[in-house]
Protein backbone atom coordinates (compact mmCIF):
# COMPACT_ATOMS: atom_id res chain seq x y z
CA UNK A 1 0.00 0.00 0.00
CA UNK A 2 1.18 3.27 -1.13
CA UNK A 3 0.68 4.67 2.96
CA UNK A 4 2.83 1.99 4.41
CA UNK A 5 4.55 0.23 1.58
CA UNK A 6 7.75 1.64 2.84
CA UNK A 7 8.15 0.44 6.28
CA UNK A 8 6.56 -3.02 4.95
CA UNK A 9 9.22 -3.84 2.07
CA UNK A 10 11.94 -2.25 4.84
CA UNK A 11 10.44 -5.50 7.25
CA UNK A 12 10.30 -8.22 4.69
CA UNK A 13 13.97 -8.92 4.52
CA UNK A 14 14.19 -9.64 8.20
CA UNK A 15 10.54 -11.12 8.25
CA UNK A 16 11.72 -13.39 5.49
CA UNK A 17 14.07 -14.86 8.28
CA UNK A 18 11.94 -14.64 10.98
CA UNK A 19 9.45 -17.02 8.69
CA UNK A 20 12.42 -19.85 8.92
CA UNK A 21 12.38 -19.86 13.26
CA UNK A 22 8.49 -20.04 12.59
CA UNK A 23 8.39 -22.77 11.06
CA UNK A 24 10.87 -24.90 13.36
CA UNK A 25 9.21 -23.72 17.01
CA UNK A 26 10.95 -26.29 18.44
CA UNK A 27 14.20 -24.14 17.73
CA UNK A 28 12.17 -21.39 19.59
CA UNK A 29 11.83 -22.65 22.52
CA UNK A 30 15.68 -23.55 23.46
CA UNK A 31 16.81 -20.58 23.37
CA UNK A 32 16.86 -20.23 27.01
CA UNK A 33 18.35 -23.79 27.00
CA UNK A 34 21.25 -22.59 24.50
CA UNK A 35 21.73 -19.00 26.04
CA UNK A 36 24.87 -20.51 27.64
CA UNK A 37 26.19 -22.09 24.74
CA UNK A 38 25.86 -18.54 22.89
CA UNK A 39 29.40 -18.00 24.53
CA UNK A 40 32.24 -19.82 22.11
CA UNK A 41 35.00 -22.26 24.01
CA UNK A 42 37.51 -20.00 23.68
CA UNK A 43 35.86 -17.07 25.69
CA UNK A 44 35.71 -20.06 28.58
CA UNK A 45 39.08 -21.69 28.26
CA UNK A 46 40.31 -18.41 28.50
CA UNK A 47 38.58 -17.61 31.45
CA UNK A 48 39.01 -20.66 32.98
CA UNK A 49 42.53 -20.93 32.46
CA UNK A 50 43.22 -17.12 33.90
CA UNK A 51 41.66 -18.69 37.32
CA UNK A 52 43.98 -21.85 37.44
CA UNK A 53 47.06 -19.73 36.71
CA UNK A 54 46.65 -18.65 40.31
CA UNK A 55 47.80 -22.91 41.54
CA UNK A 56 51.50 -21.70 40.27
CA UNK A 57 51.68 -18.14 41.86
CA UNK A 58 50.11 -19.59 44.91
CA UNK A 59 52.82 -22.14 44.95
CA UNK A 60 55.77 -19.59 43.98
CA UNK A 61 54.92 -17.18 46.69
CA UNK A 62 54.37 -20.19 49.28
CA UNK A 63 58.20 -21.14 47.62
CA UNK A 64 59.13 -17.88 48.43
CA UNK A 65 57.97 -17.13 52.01
CA UNK A 66 59.02 -20.84 53.36
CA UNK A 67 62.97 -20.46 51.87
CA UNK A 68 63.27 -16.93 53.30
CA UNK A 69 61.98 -18.37 56.94
CA UNK A 70 64.38 -21.00 56.30
CA UNK A 71 66.75 -18.57 55.99
CA UNK A 72 67.82 -18.85 52.54
CA UNK A 73 67.70 -14.75 52.19
CA UNK A 74 65.76 -12.44 50.06
CA UNK A 75 67.83 -13.19 47.45
CA UNK A 76 66.18 -16.52 46.77
CA UNK A 77 63.12 -15.09 46.52
CA UNK A 78 63.52 -13.04 43.35
CA UNK A 79 63.32 -15.76 40.52
CA UNK A 80 59.62 -16.63 42.36
CA UNK A 81 59.09 -13.08 42.77
CA UNK A 82 59.59 -12.72 38.79
CA UNK A 83 57.28 -15.72 37.75
CA UNK A 84 54.44 -14.78 39.89
CA UNK A 85 54.82 -11.22 37.67
CA UNK A 86 55.08 -13.12 35.13
CA UNK A 87 51.65 -15.13 35.68
CA UNK A 88 50.13 -12.28 36.77
CA UNK A 89 49.94 -10.66 33.62
CA UNK A 90 49.08 -13.43 31.96
CA UNK A 91 46.18 -13.95 34.14
CA UNK A 92 45.12 -10.63 33.75
CA UNK A 93 45.30 -10.70 29.54
CA UNK A 94 43.55 -14.05 29.32
CA UNK A 95 40.78 -13.36 31.96
CA UNK A 96 40.49 -9.46 30.21
CA UNK A 97 40.63 -11.03 26.67
CA UNK A 98 38.12 -13.94 27.53
CA UNK A 99 35.59 -11.21 29.28
CA UNK A 100 35.19 -8.89 26.49
CA UNK A 101 35.38 -11.81 23.61
CA UNK A 102 32.29 -13.41 25.79
CA UNK A 103 30.65 -9.66 26.42
CA UNK A 104 31.01 -9.23 22.05
CA UNK A 105 29.31 -12.72 21.50
CA UNK A 106 26.49 -12.30 24.16
CA UNK A 107 25.52 -8.81 22.68
CA UNK A 108 25.51 -10.24 19.31
CA UNK A 109 22.89 -12.86 20.34
CA UNK A 110 20.49 -10.00 21.83
CA UNK A 111 20.71 -8.49 18.74
CA UNK A 112 19.95 -11.35 16.94
CA UNK A 113 16.65 -12.62 19.40
CA UNK A 114 16.03 -8.66 19.07
CA UNK A 115 16.02 -8.32 15.43
CA UNK A 116 13.43 -12.28 16.07
CA UNK A 117 11.43 -10.23 17.92
CA UNK A 118 11.14 -7.13 16.09
CA UNK A 119 10.71 -9.60 12.77
CA UNK A 120 7.46 -11.21 14.75
CA UNK A 121 5.48 -7.75 15.26
CA UNK A 122 6.52 -6.47 12.23
CA UNK A 123 4.51 -9.82 10.41
CA UNK A 124 1.37 -9.52 13.18
CA UNK A 125 -1.39 -8.29 11.91
CA UNK A 126 -2.78 -4.91 13.77
CA UNK A 127 -6.04 -6.33 14.41
CA UNK A 128 -4.59 -9.66 16.28
CA UNK A 129 -6.24 -9.36 19.20
CA UNK A 130 -3.53 -11.55 21.15
CA UNK A 131 -0.76 -8.70 19.72
CA UNK A 132 0.86 -6.91 22.62
CA UNK A 133 1.02 -3.26 23.48
CA UNK A 134 3.21 -0.81 22.08
CA UNK A 135 4.23 -0.53 25.65
CA UNK A 136 5.01 -3.76 26.60
CA UNK A 137 6.88 -4.37 23.67
CA UNK A 138 9.09 -1.57 23.84
CA UNK A 139 9.64 -1.80 27.30
CA UNK A 140 10.90 -6.22 26.79
CA UNK A 141 12.65 -4.75 23.92
CA UNK A 142 14.79 -2.18 25.41
CA UNK A 143 15.32 -3.10 28.90
CA UNK A 144 13.98 -6.41 30.06
CA UNK A 145 16.40 -7.80 27.24
CA UNK A 146 18.86 -6.66 28.42
CA UNK A 147 19.23 -8.85 31.47
CA UNK A 148 19.79 -11.49 28.92
CA UNK A 149 23.48 -9.82 28.44
CA UNK A 150 25.03 -10.63 31.69
CA UNK A 151 23.47 -14.04 31.63
CA UNK A 152 24.89 -15.40 28.36
CA UNK A 153 28.41 -13.50 28.85
CA UNK A 154 29.32 -14.70 32.27
CA UNK A 155 26.94 -17.63 33.26
CA UNK A 156 28.48 -20.41 30.97
CA UNK A 157 32.17 -19.35 31.98
CA UNK A 158 31.21 -19.26 35.59
CA UNK A 159 29.77 -22.69 35.61
CA UNK A 160 33.09 -24.33 34.00
CA UNK A 161 35.00 -22.46 36.63
CA UNK A 162 32.77 -23.61 39.31
CA UNK A 163 33.22 -27.29 37.70
CA UNK A 164 37.27 -27.20 37.50
CA UNK A 165 38.86 -25.07 39.53
CA UNK A 166 37.68 -26.04 42.72
CA UNK A 167 38.59 -29.82 41.93
CA UNK A 168 41.86 -28.56 40.33
CA UNK A 169 42.09 -26.78 44.26
CA UNK A 170 40.84 -29.70 45.82
CA UNK A 171 43.65 -31.76 44.20
CA UNK A 172 46.16 -29.75 45.00
CA UNK A 173 45.33 -29.50 48.46
CA UNK A 174 44.93 -33.48 48.93
CA UNK A 175 48.29 -33.67 47.45
CA UNK A 176 49.97 -32.11 51.20
CA UNK A 177 46.98 -32.97 53.06
CA UNK A 178 44.01 -34.90 53.77
CA UNK A 179 42.20 -33.31 56.45
CA UNK A 180 42.50 -29.98 54.79
CA UNK A 181 41.17 -31.51 51.34
CA UNK A 182 38.11 -33.06 53.47
CA UNK A 183 36.92 -30.02 55.53
CA UNK A 184 36.83 -28.40 51.57
CA UNK A 185 35.33 -31.40 49.95
CA UNK A 186 32.01 -31.08 52.63
CA UNK A 187 31.75 -27.52 52.59
CA UNK A 188 31.54 -27.19 48.96
CA UNK A 189 28.28 -29.20 48.40
CA UNK A 190 26.16 -27.13 50.71
CA UNK A 191 26.70 -24.04 48.73
CA UNK A 192 25.09 -25.21 45.52
CA UNK A 193 22.31 -26.78 47.09
CA UNK A 194 21.54 -23.79 48.68
CA UNK A 195 21.74 -21.42 45.76
CA UNK A 196 19.97 -23.77 44.08
CA UNK A 197 17.28 -23.37 46.75
CA UNK A 198 17.56 -19.90 46.67
CA UNK A 199 17.55 -19.29 42.79
CA UNK A 200 14.64 -21.13 42.14
CA UNK A 201 12.42 -18.60 43.44
CA UNK A 202 14.88 -15.79 42.50
CA UNK A 203 13.48 -16.97 38.63
CA UNK A 204 9.86 -16.14 39.77
CA UNK A 205 10.02 -12.85 41.92
CA UNK A 206 12.85 -11.91 38.31
CA UNK A 207 9.64 -12.97 36.36
CA UNK A 208 6.82 -11.09 38.46
CA UNK A 209 9.05 -7.94 38.34
CA UNK A 210 9.73 -7.89 34.63
CA UNK A 211 6.21 -8.53 33.93
CA UNK A 212 4.63 -5.44 36.93
CA UNK A 213 7.40 -3.15 34.53
CA UNK A 214 5.74 -4.77 31.16
CA UNK A 215 2.66 -3.77 32.68
CA UNK A 216 3.25 -0.35 34.10
CA UNK A 217 5.24 0.96 31.30
CA UNK A 218 2.16 0.29 28.77
CA UNK A 219 -0.05 1.42 31.17
CA UNK A 220 2.00 4.84 31.15
CA UNK A 221 2.44 4.90 27.21
CA UNK A 222 -1.44 4.81 26.61
CA UNK A 223 -2.69 7.28 29.47
CA UNK A 224 0.10 9.52 27.46
CA UNK A 225 -1.77 9.05 24.26
CA UNK A 226 -4.95 9.56 25.88
CA UNK A 227 -4.10 12.57 27.97
CA UNK A 228 -6.11 14.91 26.58
CA UNK A 229 -8.78 12.79 27.03
CA UNK A 230 -8.28 12.46 30.98
CA UNK A 231 -8.05 16.27 31.48
CA UNK A 232 -11.46 16.49 29.56
CA UNK A 233 -12.89 13.79 31.91
CA UNK A 234 -11.13 15.51 35.04
CA UNK A 235 -9.53 11.73 35.35
CA UNK A 236 -5.99 13.18 36.31
CA UNK A 237 -6.18 12.27 39.72
CA UNK A 238 -7.25 8.99 39.87
CA UNK A 239 -5.08 8.15 36.68
CA UNK A 240 -1.90 9.47 39.02
CA UNK A 241 -3.28 7.42 41.83
CA UNK A 242 -3.45 4.42 39.63
CA UNK A 243 0.24 4.18 38.50
CA UNK A 244 1.36 5.38 42.10
CA UNK A 245 -0.41 1.94 43.26
CA UNK A 246 1.65 0.43 39.92
CA UNK A 247 5.04 2.15 40.88
CA UNK A 248 4.17 0.87 44.14
CA UNK A 249 3.93 -2.73 43.41
CA UNK A 250 6.85 -2.36 40.94
CA UNK A 251 9.24 -1.60 44.00
CA UNK A 252 8.13 -4.48 46.27
CA UNK A 253 8.21 -6.75 43.68
CA UNK A 254 12.24 -5.13 43.14
CA UNK A 255 13.26 -5.38 46.80
CA UNK A 256 11.86 -8.70 46.73
CA UNK A 257 14.11 -9.70 44.38
CA UNK A 258 17.07 -8.04 46.26
CA UNK A 259 15.84 -9.63 49.24
CA UNK A 260 16.43 -12.98 47.60
CA UNK A 261 19.61 -11.86 46.21
CA UNK A 262 21.28 -10.39 49.55
CA UNK A 263 19.87 -14.15 51.02
CA UNK A 264 21.96 -16.35 48.67
CA UNK A 265 24.72 -14.39 48.63
CA UNK A 266 24.58 -14.57 52.98
CA UNK A 267 24.45 -18.29 52.58
CA UNK A 268 27.08 -18.34 50.02
CA UNK A 269 29.74 -16.39 52.70
CA UNK A 270 28.89 -18.24 55.58
CA UNK A 271 29.76 -21.38 54.34
CA UNK A 272 33.05 -19.71 52.95
CA UNK A 273 33.95 -18.54 55.93
CA UNK A 274 33.47 -21.69 57.77
CA UNK A 275 35.32 -23.73 55.37
CA UNK A 276 38.09 -21.47 55.14
CA UNK A 277 38.32 -20.51 58.86
CA UNK A 278 38.62 -24.30 59.28
CA UNK A 279 41.20 -24.62 57.28
CA UNK A 280 43.28 -22.45 58.56
CA UNK A 281 42.64 -23.47 61.98
CA UNK A 282 43.47 -26.99 61.10
CA UNK A 283 46.83 -25.22 59.45
CA UNK A 284 47.83 -23.44 62.09
CA UNK A 285 47.27 -25.64 65.02
CA UNK A 286 49.08 -28.50 63.11
CA UNK A 287 52.07 -25.50 62.40
CA UNK A 288 52.34 -25.64 66.20
CA UNK A 289 52.29 -29.08 66.75
CA UNK A 290 48.79 -29.35 68.32
CA UNK A 291 47.07 -31.51 65.76
CA UNK A 292 49.48 -33.85 64.29
CA UNK A 293 47.45 -35.48 61.75
CA UNK A 294 46.22 -35.01 58.44
CA UNK A 295 49.50 -34.85 56.45
CA UNK A 296 50.48 -37.52 54.25
CA UNK A 297 54.08 -36.76 55.07
CA UNK A 298 53.73 -36.85 58.99
CA UNK A 299 53.90 -32.82 59.46
CA UNK A 300 53.73 -30.01 56.90
CA UNK A 301 56.00 -27.88 56.50
CA UNK A 302 55.52 -23.98 56.53
CA UNK A 303 55.96 -23.35 52.49
CA UNK A 304 53.03 -26.41 52.15
CA UNK A 305 50.87 -24.60 55.19
CA UNK A 306 50.70 -21.67 53.40
CA UNK A 307 50.26 -22.88 50.27
CA UNK A 308 47.13 -24.74 51.25
CA UNK A 309 46.00 -21.67 53.18
CA UNK A 310 46.34 -19.42 49.91
CA UNK A 311 44.26 -21.74 48.12
CA UNK A 312 41.10 -22.03 50.33
CA UNK A 313 39.54 -18.91 49.54
CA UNK A 314 40.33 -19.32 45.85
CA UNK A 315 38.32 -22.78 45.98
CA UNK A 316 35.47 -20.81 47.43
CA UNK A 317 35.80 -17.80 44.64
CA UNK A 318 34.15 -19.52 41.70
CA UNK A 319 31.26 -20.53 43.65
CA UNK A 320 31.16 -17.08 44.70
CA UNK A 321 31.22 -16.07 41.08
CA UNK A 322 28.74 -18.40 40.27
CA UNK A 323 26.23 -17.59 42.73
CA UNK A 324 26.22 -14.15 41.56
CA UNK A 325 25.61 -14.88 38.15
CA UNK A 326 23.21 -17.46 39.60
CA UNK A 327 20.94 -14.45 39.93
CA UNK A 328 21.88 -13.11 35.80
CA UNK A 329 20.41 -16.61 35.13
CA UNK A 330 17.03 -15.83 36.89
CA UNK A 331 16.83 -12.62 35.17
CA UNK A 332 18.34 -13.55 32.00
CA UNK A 333 15.76 -16.56 31.80
CA UNK A 334 12.44 -14.38 32.47
CA UNK A 335 14.08 -11.95 29.62
CA UNK A 336 14.74 -15.00 27.42
CA UNK A 337 10.72 -15.68 27.98
CA UNK A 338 9.29 -12.16 27.62
CA UNK A 339 11.16 -12.10 24.15
CA UNK A 340 10.07 -15.67 23.20
CA UNK A 341 6.85 -14.32 24.14
CA UNK A 342 7.18 -11.38 21.26
CA UNK A 343 8.45 -13.38 18.93
CA UNK A 344 5.14 -15.86 18.78
CA UNK A 345 3.15 -14.64 16.11
CA UNK A 346 -0.76 -14.88 15.72
CA UNK A 347 -2.75 -13.56 12.84
CA UNK A 348 -0.29 -12.04 10.55
CA UNK A 349 0.11 -9.42 7.36
CA UNK A 350 -0.55 -11.34 4.22
CA UNK A 351 2.66 -11.25 2.44
CA UNK A 352 4.64 -10.07 5.64
CA UNK A 353 7.66 -12.54 5.37
CA UNK A 354 7.54 -12.51 1.34
CA UNK A 355 10.08 -9.93 -0.41
CA UNK A 356 8.50 -7.64 -3.23
CA UNK A 357 9.59 -8.61 -6.60
CA UNK A 358 12.75 -5.95 -7.57
CA UNK A 359 10.74 -4.36 -10.61
CA UNK A 360 8.05 -2.38 -10.05
CA UNK A 361 5.33 -3.26 -12.71
CA UNK A 362 3.49 -0.23 -14.18
CA UNK A 363 -0.12 -0.50 -13.33
CA UNK A 364 -2.72 0.31 -16.18
CA UNK A 365 -4.72 2.49 -13.86
CA UNK A 366 -8.07 1.31 -11.99
CA UNK A 367 -7.96 -2.22 -10.33
CA UNK A 368 -11.07 -4.84 -10.20
CA UNK A 369 -11.60 -6.47 -6.57
CA UNK A 370 -13.42 -9.23 -6.31
CA UNK A 371 -14.35 -11.52 -3.49
CA UNK A 372 -15.55 -14.53 -3.14
CA UNK A 373 -16.53 -16.92 -0.07
CA UNK A 374 -14.97 -14.66 2.50
CA UNK A 375 -15.25 -16.15 5.65
CA UNK A 376 -13.61 -14.50 9.06
CA UNK A 377 -14.03 -14.24 12.80
CA UNK A 378 -11.12 -12.28 15.05
CA UNK A 379 -10.64 -15.28 17.33
CA UNK A 380 -11.69 -19.31 16.94
CA UNK A 381 -14.01 -19.36 19.79
CA UNK A 382 -15.72 -15.66 18.47
CA UNK A 383 -18.46 -15.02 16.31
CA UNK A 384 -17.85 -14.81 12.21
CA UNK A 385 -17.71 -11.48 11.15
CA UNK A 386 -18.08 -12.44 7.31
CA UNK A 387 -19.11 -15.96 6.45
CA UNK A 388 -19.99 -16.87 2.57
CA UNK A 389 -19.24 -12.95 1.53
CA UNK A 390 -18.64 -11.67 -1.86
CA UNK A 391 -18.30 -8.64 -3.83
CA UNK A 392 -17.28 -8.11 -6.84
CA UNK A 393 -16.27 -4.25 -7.91
CA UNK A 394 -15.57 -3.26 -11.26
CA UNK A 395 -12.45 -0.57 -12.14
CA UNK A 396 -12.97 2.80 -11.76
CA UNK A 397 -16.19 2.32 -9.16
CA UNK A 398 -16.82 4.26 -6.26
CA UNK A 399 -18.30 2.11 -3.74
CA UNK A 400 -19.42 3.12 -0.31
CA UNK A 401 -19.70 0.55 2.20
CA UNK A 402 -22.37 0.66 5.12
CA UNK A 403 -23.33 -0.49 8.40
CA UNK A 404 -23.55 -0.06 11.88
CA UNK A 405 -20.72 -0.03 13.95
CA UNK A 406 -19.16 -3.78 14.58
CA UNK A 407 -20.56 -5.00 11.62
CA UNK A 408 -16.96 -5.38 9.74
CA UNK A 409 -16.70 -2.51 7.41
CA UNK A 410 -13.42 -1.61 9.05
CA UNK A 411 -12.41 -5.28 8.96
CA UNK A 412 -13.52 -5.61 5.36
CA UNK A 413 -10.88 -3.60 4.03
CA UNK A 414 -7.85 -4.54 6.57
CA UNK A 415 -8.90 -7.81 4.61
CA UNK A 416 -8.93 -6.24 1.08
CA UNK A 417 -5.70 -4.88 1.80
CA UNK A 418 -3.85 -7.94 3.54
CA UNK A 419 -3.52 -6.26 7.03
CA UNK A 420 -4.79 -9.72 8.33
CA UNK A 421 -5.40 -12.92 6.74
CA UNK A 422 -8.98 -14.50 6.05
CA UNK A 423 -10.11 -17.73 7.62
CA UNK A 424 -11.52 -18.34 4.16
CA UNK A 425 -12.23 -17.26 0.53
CA UNK A 426 -10.26 -15.63 -1.73
CA UNK A 427 -9.58 -11.34 -2.20
CA UNK A 428 -8.48 -10.95 -6.49
CA UNK A 429 -7.33 -7.44 -7.20
CA UNK A 430 -7.06 -6.42 -10.66
CA UNK A 431 -7.23 -11.15 -11.39
CA UNK A 432 -4.52 -11.43 -9.08
CA UNK A 433 -5.09 -13.53 -6.04
CA UNK A 434 -4.10 -11.62 -2.12
CA UNK A 435 -1.98 -14.52 -1.09
CA UNK A 436 1.72 -14.62 0.72
CA UNK A 437 3.27 -14.74 -2.72
CA UNK A 438 1.39 -11.47 -4.49
CA UNK A 439 0.55 -9.45 -1.83
CA UNK A 440 3.78 -7.70 -1.43
CA UNK A 441 3.68 -6.42 -4.86
CA UNK A 442 -0.08 -5.71 -4.86
CA UNK A 443 -0.27 -3.55 -2.00
CA UNK A 444 2.34 -1.07 -4.26
CA UNK A 445 -1.16 -0.57 -6.41
CA UNK A 446 -3.32 0.16 -3.13
CA UNK A 447 -3.57 3.48 -0.84
CA UNK A 448 -4.56 2.92 2.94
CA UNK A 449 -6.33 5.70 4.53
CA UNK A 450 -7.22 5.05 8.07
CA UNK A 451 -9.35 6.80 10.42
CA UNK A 452 -6.15 8.05 12.55
CA UNK A 453 -3.18 8.23 10.35
CA UNK A 454 0.07 8.27 11.68
CA UNK A 455 2.10 10.96 11.67
CA UNK A 456 5.66 11.01 12.08
CA UNK A 457 8.38 13.67 13.48
CA UNK A 458 9.75 15.84 10.29
CA UNK A 459 8.78 18.04 7.69
CA UNK A 460 5.07 17.86 5.87
CA UNK A 461 7.10 16.80 3.14
CA UNK A 462 8.71 13.65 4.55
CA UNK A 463 5.45 12.58 5.62
CA UNK A 464 4.12 12.28 2.13
CA UNK A 465 7.60 11.05 0.88
CA UNK A 466 7.91 8.28 3.92
CA UNK A 467 11.09 7.52 2.10
CA UNK A 468 9.57 5.50 -0.77
CA UNK A 469 11.42 5.09 -3.77
CA UNK A 470 10.03 6.77 -6.94
CA UNK A 471 8.16 9.58 -4.71
CA UNK A 472 10.23 13.52 -5.08
CA UNK A 473 9.77 16.81 -4.92
CA UNK A 474 7.96 17.09 -7.82
CA UNK A 475 5.20 13.83 -6.99
CA UNK A 476 4.90 15.62 -3.07
CA UNK A 477 4.16 18.72 -4.54
CA UNK A 478 1.66 17.60 -6.66
CA UNK A 479 0.11 15.42 -4.27
CA UNK A 480 -0.04 18.39 -2.11
CA UNK A 481 -1.61 20.57 -4.52
CA UNK A 482 -4.22 17.86 -4.96
CA UNK A 483 -4.80 17.94 -1.49
CA UNK A 484 -4.88 21.57 -0.84
CA UNK A 485 -1.90 21.64 1.56
CA UNK A 486 0.16 23.06 -0.84
CA UNK A 487 -0.06 26.85 1.28
CA UNK A 488 0.30 24.94 4.88
CA UNK A 489 3.38 23.39 3.39
CA UNK A 490 4.80 26.41 2.37
CA UNK A 491 3.65 28.81 5.43
CA UNK A 492 5.66 26.20 7.65
CA UNK A 493 8.87 25.36 5.16
CA UNK A 494 11.33 22.88 6.96
CA UNK A 495 9.36 22.98 10.14
CA UNK A 496 8.75 19.73 12.16
CA UNK A 497 6.07 18.21 12.99
CA UNK A 498 5.74 16.86 16.58
CA UNK A 499 5.02 12.78 17.46
CA UNK A 500 1.17 12.19 15.92
CA UNK A 501 1.07 15.27 14.39
CA UNK A 502 1.42 17.75 17.12
CA UNK A 503 1.15 21.00 15.51
CA UNK A 504 -2.13 20.30 12.98
CA UNK A 505 -5.16 19.79 13.27
CA UNK A 506 -7.17 16.82 12.54
CA UNK A 507 -8.53 17.89 9.34
CA UNK A 508 -4.82 19.03 7.79
CA UNK A 509 -3.67 15.31 9.32
CA UNK A 510 -6.28 13.70 6.82
CA UNK A 511 -5.09 15.26 4.02
CA UNK A 512 -1.69 14.63 4.75
CA UNK A 513 -2.51 11.43 4.40
CA UNK A 514 -4.55 11.90 1.75
CA UNK A 515 -1.51 13.30 0.22
CA UNK A 516 0.53 10.44 0.85
CA UNK A 517 -2.41 8.55 -1.20
CA UNK A 518 -1.85 10.53 -4.00
CA UNK A 519 2.20 10.82 -4.17
CA UNK A 520 2.08 7.16 -6.08
CA UNK A 521 1.26 7.32 -9.48
CA UNK A 522 0.89 3.53 -9.41
CA UNK A 523 -1.67 3.42 -7.53
CA UNK A 524 -5.36 1.56 -8.74
CA UNK A 525 -7.01 1.16 -5.50
CA UNK A 526 -7.92 3.63 -2.56
CA UNK A 527 -8.89 2.25 0.81
CA UNK A 528 -10.67 4.59 2.75
CA UNK A 529 -11.98 3.92 6.33
CA UNK A 530 -14.25 6.46 8.15
CA UNK A 531 -12.43 9.97 6.60
CA UNK A 532 -15.04 11.87 7.70
CA UNK A 533 -15.73 10.73 10.75
CA UNK A 534 -15.54 13.54 13.66
CA UNK A 535 -15.43 16.42 11.74
CA UNK A 536 -17.43 19.16 10.94
CA UNK A 537 -19.61 19.49 8.33
CA UNK A 538 -17.17 22.53 6.44
CA UNK A 539 -14.12 20.23 7.45
CA UNK A 540 -15.93 16.81 6.09
CA UNK A 541 -17.40 18.44 2.80
CA UNK A 542 -13.64 19.40 2.17
CA UNK A 543 -12.19 15.97 2.53
CA UNK A 544 -14.84 14.38 1.01
CA UNK A 545 -13.37 16.53 -1.76
CA UNK A 546 -9.77 15.79 -1.96
CA UNK A 547 -10.52 12.07 -1.50
CA UNK A 548 -12.75 12.12 -4.73
CA UNK A 549 -10.06 14.24 -6.40
CA UNK A 550 -7.46 11.90 -5.88
CA UNK A 551 -9.20 9.38 -6.83
CA UNK A 552 -10.15 10.06 -9.85
CA UNK A 553 -8.98 7.28 -12.71
CA UNK A 554 -8.62 4.79 -9.53
CA UNK A 555 -11.22 2.18 -7.65
CA UNK A 556 -12.00 3.63 -4.82
CA UNK A 557 -13.71 2.11 -1.40
CA UNK A 558 -15.51 4.29 1.73
CA UNK A 559 -16.40 2.44 4.87
CA UNK A 560 -18.43 5.20 6.56
CA UNK A 561 -21.16 6.23 8.42
CA UNK A 562 -21.98 9.78 6.42
CA UNK A 563 -24.73 9.47 4.01
CA UNK A 564 -23.72 12.56 2.90
CA UNK A 565 -20.54 10.70 1.55
CA UNK A 566 -21.94 7.70 0.35
CA UNK A 567 -24.36 9.40 -1.71
CA UNK A 568 -21.31 11.10 -3.78
CA UNK A 569 -20.24 7.36 -4.25
CA UNK A 570 -21.54 5.37 -7.85
CA UNK A 571 -23.01 2.75 -5.42
CA UNK A 572 -23.51 1.96 -1.36
CA UNK A 573 -23.36 -1.62 0.09
CA UNK A 574 -24.92 -1.89 3.16
CA UNK A 575 -22.79 -4.70 5.15
CA UNK A 576 -25.31 -7.59 7.28
CA UNK A 577 -24.38 -9.71 10.11
CA UNK A 578 -23.56 -13.68 8.44
CA UNK A 579 -26.97 -14.67 10.32
CA UNK A 580 -29.31 -11.87 7.96
CA UNK A 581 -26.50 -11.74 5.15
CA UNK A 582 -26.69 -13.17 1.92
CA UNK A 583 -26.52 -13.32 -1.76
CA UNK A 584 -23.39 -11.69 -3.62
CA UNK A 585 -23.05 -7.77 -3.51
Amino acid sequence: MTSVDAALEERSASAAGRAVSRAHPAGRQGDAAQAEKGVSRAAVLLQVASSLLWLPQAALLAMAVGGIAAGEGASAAWLPALGILVLGVARSVADGAGSRLAFRQARSQLSALRVQAVAALSETSPLDTTRPSSGLAASTLAEQAEAIVPYVARFRPARQKAAIVPLAILACVFVYSWAAGLVLLLAAPLIPIFMALVGWRAKQASEEQLAEMGSMNAFLMDRLRGLTTIRSFDAVDRTANRLRASAEDLRRRTMAVLRIAFLSSAVLELFAALGVAMVAVYVGFHLLGELNFGAWGGKLTLAEGLFILLLAPSFFEPLRDLSAVWHDRASGQAAFEALEKLAQTGRHLVGASAKPTSSREAQSGALSLSVEDLRFSHTAEGARVFSGFDLDIQPGERVALMAPSGEGKSTLLALIAGLIAPDGGTIRIDGRTLDDAGAADLRRAIAWIGQDPHIFPGTISSNVALGREGVGPEQVSHALEAVSLSRLAAARGPAMIGEGGFGLSGGEALRLALARAAATPETGLVLADEPTAHLDRETAQEIADSLLRISAGKTLVVATHDPVLASRMDRVITLQTPQTAGGAL
